[in-house]
């Protein structure tokens, strides 16, 4: 029942049917189908955006709490080792990368080059294809690494902000292994497993010494390539008791 005003200015019911205003009509089905589908894309940009923070934010969180507990597990482990060099235990963690360019403190290094490991946080080294030359052994070859550059930590985001001369700092329980970056290769295909070699030929190496290779995804946000760091042993200082860092540390 609709209401109807009167000439007095009251109102008083009526069944008469009253016009729509003007210019208002139903949406016809074309109207109808654009108006969902733009619902249905605001919905989609929505989780869109939703995954994006979740993928370069909320793993980052996750994935440094991970490298933080794992972190004070290996230093706790070192602090109660009376003898030995404590360095070769790949249980927890061989050591921790310092590398002051890239701003990302210090960096646990594992075993491995997994997602299963990369993802809580850490560096890895590689196992396979080529089998990677740790410090602690004293012997010469290539300490190849590989982390994250978004996501997940993305302890390696800032790669691309070392330049030659920059240094690599490895810390193990015993020693302070220092590096110096002497060449770097911006673009190589993912399948290049040369730059893992014990002697780095394509960055001008001919000879076997004790290098250190970084090796992460390009360009930022993508796995389409890789982007290669390689430096070159330069000094091994012994850790004191308060454990002071080497002079590229401070």
């Amino acid at each position: 029942m609709n209401v109807a005003a009167t000439t007095d200015g009251t109102h008083e019911d009526t069944d008469v049917p009253v016009a729509p205003p003007a210019g208002r009509r139903r949406a016809g089905p074309v109207a109808t189908a654009v108006s969902v589908f733009g619902e249905l894309l605001i919905t989609a940009g929505l989780i869109l955006g939703l995954f994006v923070v979740y993928s370069l934010w909320w793993t980052n969180v996750i994935a440094d709490r991970k490298a933080d507990r794992q972190a004070d597990r290996v230093r706790d482990t070192w602090s109660h080792q009376d003898t030995g060099p404590g360095a070769l235990d790949t249980k927890n963690g061989v050591g921790f990368l310092h590398v002051p360019a890239m701003k990302n403190g210090e960096v646990l290094v594992e075993k491995g080059t997994s997602t299963d490991v990369l993802n809580d946080g850490v560096a890895g080294y590689y196992t396979d294809p080529v089998k990677a030359a740790l410090p602690m052994t004293g012997k010469k070859g290539n300490f190849t690494l590989a982390a994250h550059r978004d996501g997940h930590g993305a302890k390696f985001h800032n790669i691309d902000k070392l330049k030659k001369g920059d240094p690599i700092v490895f810390e193990t329980r015993d020693k302070w292994y220092v590096y110096k970056v002497y060449d770097i290769l911006a673009e190589t295909s993912k399948y290049n497993v040369k730059v893992l070699a014990q002697v780095p030929k394509e960055s001008g190496k001919t000879k076997a010494g004790h290098y250190i290779t970084l090796t992460t995804c390009t360009p930022v946000y993508t796995s389409r390539y890789r982007y290669i760091v390689w430096g070159e042993l330069v000094r091994v200082d012994k850790v004191d008791s308060r454990r002071t860092p080497p002079k590229e540390l401070r």
